[in-house]
């Protein structure tokens, strides 16, 4: 009997196949005594050893073949275990309290875990799978068991499975594996990013795809919906045959769209840009036709290391980013760190709500020995490329007016030792926060330019903490609350004449696209697959069509009446 598992679609795509069960091995743990403390701690470097050997392998297989930037998912893994934070911690487990390694190694991981879990940040939260990952790893060795490598598959398959880990995700041969489908994950999980670098479909999040799903059953991965289709008739799978085909056909009419700008049907331009995380994220910004970059979150420069970035280091990076975009705009935002994004380096206080804390521009002001270095490579790199520069979290025009000072006396330091900065730099500010867009018109007046926040103006907005299930009902971006907000920002920034973009997940949504195009957005900044498919729609929308219902639509009492509204008069 045909059923149908709702999840996140990970990664775009339809394929049929049979499933293969990807099984965990038994790694069962039981709490020992030991006596001769020196030998079980020489068991326990042994293990290590041999994962960081395997690691070093996998790394290089995923540099050949996925590109630099999913190696650096392995370049983490091999960081995690050279910690003295993590591997102290076990040796001390074992000395101390004269336990078995495994039983130290497991206790330790579920403290990392634990924390990395507890967190609010999505993509810090998700770092719970690469501890995960490697205690696995490590735990085989220990316990001299096998684990089954997916690279051995061999016929063409939609592997089930709990989670993939990264180094399970690495060792696929698109070949054979046609789409993945697990109980948990996200669309920010390390195995949905390789999936839409490999280009196969991908489900996540299904809760109970194990459960339900048996191995060498027929099933069908929907992943632009996010659905999967198990034991479907002839019938349906000839109807998802044809889905497939006119993907295929859209993505043939999408690449067309490469090389050319983003024009509405009755002539208006706006760019559409991408968020970034690392330089090597720049290949898919240029092969999805990314006008510019509308957000380097530069805080992942500050991850997976054991000291703070060097001056140097930022440099560098930043460069590579400039160059590459050959005249392109990139927005960079400093540092957000801080709250439920933790450095083991610096020492952050333990918050009971991170994300109304100490964190981003609040931090950066109070420790201008981590902000100066920053600013100082951003404005060495601004020579090398069309650089702006933003704050975020910024609540009061006091934070931006400081935050700017700072980064004016350090452009004045760079000139009188000699080194170049480019004059043209752009500097503008995050709206995220409430405050910020209802005092829109005095920020204006100062600011270069706005980019709108949207993941965290909503939660903020409505005071719902998007990560909770229990309130995940009122995360809501087409509320006419937060419509009114977005326009208001928009009309205040164009009075003065700047200009406005925008880096929530809001900006590459199907149905908010409409809406923004009609109220003034200058700038949509999105993941870089979402590019092409937002152009395309652009290119069939009429600005000054949407603009007209402008007023409607801010008049309007809930989110349900906008989004019908919406389908009404777009599809």
């Amino acid at each position: 009997m045909t059923q149908i598992l709702a999840g996140i679609g990970a990664s775009s795509g339809i394929v049929v196949s049979k499933a293969y069960r990807l099984e965990e091995p038994e790694l069962n743990v039981e709490k020992r005594i030991i006596e001769a403390t020196d030998e079980e701690l020489l068991r326990l470097d042994e293990a290590l050893k041999q994962s960081i050997s395997e690691l070093e392998i996998i790394k290089d297989h995923a540099q050949s073949e996925l590109g630099e930037d999913k190696a650096a998912i392995f370049a983490a893994h091999l960081l995690i275990l050279s910690d003295p934070e993590f591997i102290n911690a076990m040796k001390d487990k074992v000395t101390n309290e004269k336990v078995n390694a495994e039983f130290a190694l497991k206790e330790v991981a579920n403290m990392f875990i634990d924390m990395f879990e507890a967190m609010d940040n999505t993509y810090m939260r998700e770092r719970a799978a690469d501890i995960r990952d490697v205690t696995k790893r490590v735990l085989s060795h220990l316990l001299g068991v096998t684990i089954v490598s997916p690279g051995m598959i061999s016929e063409e398959v939609i592997i089930i499975s709990e989670d993939l880990t990264p180094s399970d995700t690495a060792q696929l041969n698109k070949k054979y594996v046609k789409g993945f489908v697990t109980d948990i994950g996200g669309r920010t999980s390390h195995s949905a990013i390789m999936a839409r670098s490999m280009e196969i479909p991908a489900v996540v999040g299904t809760k109970s795809a194990t459960s339900t799903i048996k191995h060498g059953t027929s099933i069908i991965i929907d992943g632009i919906e996010g659905k999967v289709i198990i034991d479907p008739s002839e019938e349906v799978i000839n109807e998802y045959e044809v889905k497939k085909v006119a993907f295929e056909a859209q993505k043939v009419e999408w690449a067309k769209l490469v090389n050319e700008q983003t024009v509405s049907a009755d002539g208006c331009h706006v760019e559409l840009a991408a968020n970034i995380g690392t330089p090597e994220d720049i290949d898919a910004v240029l092969e999805n036709g990314g006008e510019g970059v509308g957000l380097y979150r530069t805080e992942f420069l500050y991850m997976g290391k054991m000291e703070l970035p060097s001056e140097e280091e930022q440099f560098e990076a930043y460069k590579k980013v400039l160059e590459r975009m050959k005249g392109k705009p990139v927005v960079v935002r400093t540092l957000d760190i801080g709250g439920d994004k933790e450095l083991s380096y610096l020492d952050l206080p333990e918050e009971m709500n991170p994300f109304l804390g100490f964190r981003a521009i609040r931090f950066c002001l109070e420790n201008e020995e981590v902000f100066r270095p920053q600013l100082r490579a951003l404005l060495r790199a601004s020579v090398y490329g069309n650089l702006k520069i933003m704050f975020p979290m910024i609540a009061t025009l006091e934070e931006f007016r400081q935050a700017k000072a700072i980064l004016l006396d350090e452009k004045e330091s760079l000139k009188v030792e000699g080194i170049p900065v480019s004059d043209d730099i752009e500097i503008g500010m995050m709206v995220e926060i409430p405050s910020t867009a209802v005092a829109a018109k005095q920020f204006a007046k100062e600011v270069d330019f706005f980019s709108i926040g949207t993941n965290d103006l909503i939660q903020y907005t409505m005071a719902a903490d998007r990560m909770n299930e229990k309130v995940s009902y009122l995360y809501q971006p087409y509320h006419p609350a937060i419509l009114t907000l977005v326009n208001h920002v928009i009309e205040a920034a164009h009075e003065q004449g700047k200009w406005v973009g925008m880096c929530g997940e809001m900006a590459g949504d199907p149905i908010a696209v409409p809406i923004l195009l009609g109220l003034g957005l200058d700038e949509f900044s999105m993941s870089a697959t979402s590019i092409l498919p937002a152009r395309t729609q652009i290119r069939k929308l009429s600005k000054e069509d949407l603009h007209s219902y402008k007023d409607e639509i801010l008049a309007m009492g809930t989110a349900d009446e906008v989004v019908a509204f919406i389908k009404e008069k777009v599809e």
